[in-house]
């Protein structure tokens, strides 16, 4: 809401007028208010937060591990092949492990062009979700103490 105003007040840092001090009068109040709104839902959501982790990790997985499929695209350019080709291979993949309700992993690991590009370590090493929770503990902390 107060960035746009925000920058238009850049332009003439150097000549000071009347539209300079008008913006800054009303950015200041605004923007603490509408902070002090943000951070009082944030803390009532956060008390009544309820969490069923066996849900998250069921939502994770819904469909058929498609969710790291950006991550076999990166690995396929990484590994040399076009960013097309990536793309096609992966799509592929995805998008019969989601009309089949088949592991996406599985048909990468049967599937002859990504086997010719990434190994079955690599692909396990791409699915792996435990890289994901590294730091976990290091943010609750700073957020907690």
């Amino acid at each position: 809401m107060s960035v746009i105003p925000a920058l238009e007040n850049i332009a003439l840092w150097h000549e000071r007028d009347i539209s300079h001090s008008s913006v800054e009068r009303v950015i200041g109040p605004d923007t603490t208010v509408i902070l002090d709104f943000a951070l009082t839902r944030l803390s009532l959501l956060m008390e009544n937060l309820i969490v069923y982790p066996e849900n998250m990790e069921k939502n994770i997985y819904k469909l058929n591990g498609v969710i790291f499929s950006q991550n076999v695209l990166l690995k396929l350019t990484q590994k040399g092949v076009s960013r097309e080709e990536s793309y096609k291979i992966v799509q592929k993949n995805a998008l019969k492990a989601i009309d089949d309700n088949v592991s996406f992993k599985d048909l990468l690991l049967n599937d002859k062009e990504t086997m010719y590009v990434l190994s079955q370590n690599e692909i396990e090493q791409i699915f792996d979700i435990s890289k994901y929770f590294k730091h976990v503990d290091t943010v609750y902390k700073r957020i907690f103490g």
